[in-house]
């Protein structure tokens, strides 16, 4: 059997892309296979922090967050989880009485809290009978084994569990120009402790972050599909209004990523990728209106689509170079 084949939800082997046809494990047609119905995520600000913002490691943040935490602007000025989930769905035209959710707690750090102020939001976003998944995004720096067992419990049969971690890159020399305030090694020991108890992780990473190469790049890759990573974000270096970024690069101008290199690095990547983590995501995705560069990444399904031409024209896929095991 061939090592590029990958365990679905009945035991039963199949090649990437095996729901789409597409030339990755993508996260939405897995969803789509699972549940039969379109599944959508309801983008939660629960009004949590961030360590690297409050002084616990750092008063400024990452270099390349908002003010709004990556919030979406669906949860703006709405106070209650209930009515952010509600104005979300509002948004969706195409849903249906089969249509299902995945409560989302998107914006900053949403592990940093008093394990009894976390379970009360979490509770809150799950009471309504429509959603049938918890995703919560976090830093590596703000999972601790108390946290690991209240979210533990919400583990059951026939419902999307994960963590997001924001690791971004695991150069430690990047992470210090992003200001993250944790270390590669951080990202690592939270990933492996996540993985004792059995909750699926989801990464993010950043391409083309100013300094990396292209071997720091795939480094990034082969390290993740070394860990128990079971899916994956994948953002490219783009610059927001407002942001300390913005002011950076007004001063050094550095060179961001063209959509051709981009499109690249980024099929590299994903061949290093071990075939059974899904991709959530392919790009930063950001309103025209708060995006500043590079403009090519407003057009998000020219980009899609030239990824998958690009993995054609190699007659390639996810996990074409991977060599380990699964």
């Amino acid at each position: 059997m061939h090592i590029l084949q990958k365990l679905n939800r009945n035991g039963n082997y199949n090649n990437p892309g095996q729901w789409s046809g597409k030339p990755f494990n993508f996260f939405g047609d897995y969803l789509f296979d699972r549940y039969s119905c379109r599944v959508f995520k309801l983008p939660i600000n629960a009004g949590l922090s961030c360590p690297n913002r409050d002084g616990t490691t750092g008063s400024k943040g990452c270099i390349f967050c908002s003010d709004e935490g990556s919030a979406s602007p669906s949860t703006s000025g709405i106070k209650t989880i209930q009515l952010q989930m509600e104005n979300a769905i509002n948004t969706f035209s195409r849903t249906d009485e089969h249509t299902k959710y995945i409560a989302y707690f998107q914006a900053f750090s949403n592990t940093y809290a008093p394990v009894h102020i976390l379970e009360k939001l979490y509770d809150e976003a799950l009471s309504s009978t429509e959603v049938t998944g918890l995703m919560i995004g976090t830093r590596p720096d703000c999972i601790s084994r108390e946290i690991l067992k209240l979210i533990q419990k919400y583990k059951k049969e026939n419902f999307e569990l994960w963590i997001e971690l924001g690791i971004q890159s695991m150069k430690n020399e990047s992470l210090d120009f992003l200001n993250r305030g944790h270390s590669a090694e951080k990202s690592i020991e939270s990933i492996n402790l996540i993985s004792e108890y059995d909750i699926p992780v989801c990464v993010h990473v950043i391409l083309g972050i100013p300094g990396e190469t292209w071997d720091d790049m795939m480094r990034t890759a082969d390290i993740i599909s070394s860990l128990p990573v079971h899916g994956i974000k994948i953002h490219h270096m783009h610059i927001i209004k407002d942001t300390e970024l913005e002011n950076i690069y007004n001063i050094k101008h550095f060179n961001l990523m063209t959509l051709k290199q981009y499109v690249s690095a980024l099929c590299d990547f994903i061949e290093r990728l071990r075939p059974d983590i899904t991709i959530h995501r392919l790009m930063g995705d950001r309103h025209e209106d708060t995006l500043l560069y590079p403009k090519w990444s407003t057009h998000k399904g020219t980009v899609q689509q030239a990824i998958e031409n690009e993995f054609k024209n190699r007659g390639t896929f996810q996990g074409f170079l991977y060599n380990g095991e699964f």
